[in-house]
C-alpha cells in the first residue's frame, strides 16, 4: 500500500509533466504481499478524480480504441528496467514524450520510484504534495474501520484526536459520540512500527541471532522472492552482516526496540500499538515486548474476526489501517528509517500535525554502537546514551535537496494552505 501509494502521485506528477491523461493506476500483484486490490478497494477513486480535476486530465479505463492495441508489440510497454531509479524530468521528455506521440499510449508498468525529487519544477512538486495528502483519501470501509480502531485505542472515551477527519473522514464525528458530554481524560497511546517481516529481515542480510537455521531460510526465502540479490550475494564479495550492522543499515529487532523505548523513558504503563504484518519469528520475538508492555496491542486484539474479515488476505488494506493507528497516535516510533509505511505516516504527522505530534527517529548506527559495542552497561549510562542518540536526530526538519516530499513535506512547495 505504501509503495503504491508514492507510485501513485509520482504518476499523477508525470501526466501533468507530459501533458498526457492518466489512466487510474492499477495495483501489480505482488508474489510477496499477495495481495489483489485495486485502487478503488483502498481510497476513494471518485475523489481522486475530481479533486486532481483542476491539474490533470483522468479516465478510469483506457479508450476503447486504444484498447485493442497490443502495447507491447508497439513498443509502448515501458518497465522499471527501462527506467532509471530517480529519473529527472528531462528522462521522460526526452524517451517517453515520443512513445506518446507514435503511439497515442504509454503504459509503465512498476513505476516504482522512478521520479526524481529534485531538480522538480515548483508546481509539480505542489502536485505531489497535493495528491499525497488530499487527493488519496481512503474508502469508506477502509475509514469506518479505522474509526473504530482508534475509538478501542483510546478505550472509548470518546475523544477525537487532531488528526482523526484527515484519516478516517466523516467517520471521526462517530468516535466522538461515543462518550459525548462526558470529562473522562482520553487514554494516549504510542504507536510503533516493527518492520520486522521476513521480506525486510532478508533483504536487510543482516544476522538476528538465529544462528544456521536462520541462515538457511533467509537464504531460500532470497532465492524465491528476491533472486537478483541472491545471485549478488553468491557472485559479490558484499559486507559481512556485522559490517552492514555497524552502518545502521539493519532492522531493529523487537528486543532492540524494546530497550529503546524503555530507555527514553516509557514504562509499563504506557498503551502501547504495533503495526505491521507478520513479525519474522513470531511471538517468541515479541516476548520482551509483551513483557516489559503489558498494554500492548495490536488491530487484530482490538477488531473481532468479523471486524477483519473483510479485509482478511489483502495485506494493503490491512496496511491502511495500521496507518491510521500509527498517524493518530500521541507518540510514533519508528523502527527502520527506510521503511515506506513509516516515512508516510512521519510525513503526515508533519503536515497535519502543527509540530504537536511527535516522533521517533532512531539513529541506528549510533544504537548499533551502544548495543554491539557494550556487553554489559549500566542501564543510567544506557539510558543517557540512547536518549543523546535519539536527540542528535532532528525531529521535525525541512525538506533539503533530493529528499523525500512525502517524509519531509516542511518546504514551500508542500505546507500549503490545507484544503
Amino acid at each position: 500500500m505504501n509503495q503504491q501509494r508514492v507510485a501513485i502521485c509520482n504518476a499523477v506528477v508525470l501526466a501533468r509533466l507530459l501533458n498526457a491523461t492518466l489512466v487510474v493506476p492499477k495495483f501489480m500483484y505482488s508474489s510477496v504481499w499477495r495481495d489483489v486490490s485495486q485502487f478503488s478497494d483502498i481510497y476513494q477513486e471518485e475523489h481522486f478524480i475530481n479533486y486532481l480535476t483542476p491539474d490533470i486530465r483522468m479516465v478510469k479505463e483506457l479508450p476503447n480504441k486504444l484498447q485493442s492495441l497490443d502495447l507491447e508489440a508497439i513498443g509502448s510497454v515501458v518497465t522499471d528496467v527501462d527506467i532509471p531509479k530517480e529519473s529527472k524530468p528531462s528522462f521522460y521528455l526526452k524517451n517517453i514524450i515520443p512513445i506518446l506521440l507514435r503511439n497515442g499510449v504509454v503504459h509503465l508498468l512498476g513505476f516504482g520510484n522512478r521520479l526524481a525529487f529534485d531538480p522538480i519544477p515548483f508546481q509539480l512538486q505542489r502536485l505531489r504534495c497535493r495528491c499525497n495528502f488530499h487527493a488519496l483519501q481512503f474508502a469508506p470501509k477502509i475509514q469506518e474501520t479505522g474509526a473504530l480502531l482508534l475509538r478501542r485505542l483510546r478505550k472509548h472515551e470518546g475523544h477525537s484526536g487532531p488528526l482523526d477527519h484527515y484519516l478516517v473522514g466523516p467517520y471521526a464525528d462517530s468516535i466522538m459520540k461515543e462518550k459525548r458530554g462526558q470529562s473522562a481524560k482520553a487514554s494516549r497511546y504510542l504507536a510503533i512500527h516493527l518492520r520486522f517481516e521476513i521480506d525486510m529481515v532478508a533483504h536487510s542480510l543482516c544476522e538476528f541471532g538465529g544462528g544456521e537455521e536462520e541462515r538457511q531460510e533467509l537464504e531460500k526465502y532470497r532465492e524465491i522472492h528476491f533472486p537478483a540479490l541472491a545471485h549478488l550475494k553468491k557472485t559479490t564479495k558484499l559486507p559481512s552482516p556485522a559490517e552492514i550492522r555497524s552502518e545502521g543499515l539493519c532492522p531493529l529487532t523487537p528486543e532492540e526496540a524494546v530497550l529503546m523505548l524503555a530507555a527514553l523513558g516509557f514504562n509499563r504503563k504506557t498503551h502501547v500499538f504495533v503495526a505491521g504484518a507478520q513479525i519474522y519469528g513470531g511471538t517468541r520475538r515479541l516476548g520482551a515486548l509483551n513483557s516489559l508492555y503489558p498494554y500492548l496491542v495490536t488491530k487484530e486484539n482490538l477488531l473481532s474476526a468479523t471486524e477483519l474479515e473483510p479485509f482478511k488476505n489483502f495485506s494493503s488494506q490491512l496496511a491502511a489501517l495500521d496507518f491510521i493507528g500509527c498517524t493518530a497516535a500521541n507518540a510514533f516510533a519508528m523502527t527502520d528509517s527506510g521503511s515506506q509505511l513509516s516515512s508516510l505516516v512521519s510525513g503526515y504527522r508533519i503536515y497535519y500535525g502543527g509540530g504537536k505530534m511527535p516522533t521517533i527517529r532512531p539513529n541506528k548506527r549510533r544504537l548499533a554502537a551502544i548495543f554491539v559495542k557494550n556487553s554489559t552497561i549500566e542501564w543510567k549510562v544506557f539510558e543517557q546514551r540512547v536518549r543523546k542518540a535519539v536527540r542528535q536526530t532532528k525531529h521535525i526538519q525541512s525538506r533539503s535537496k533530493g529528499r523525500s516530499v512525502y517524509r519531509y513535506p516542511r518546504c514551500k512547495e508542500c505546507m500549503c494552505p490545507t484544503d
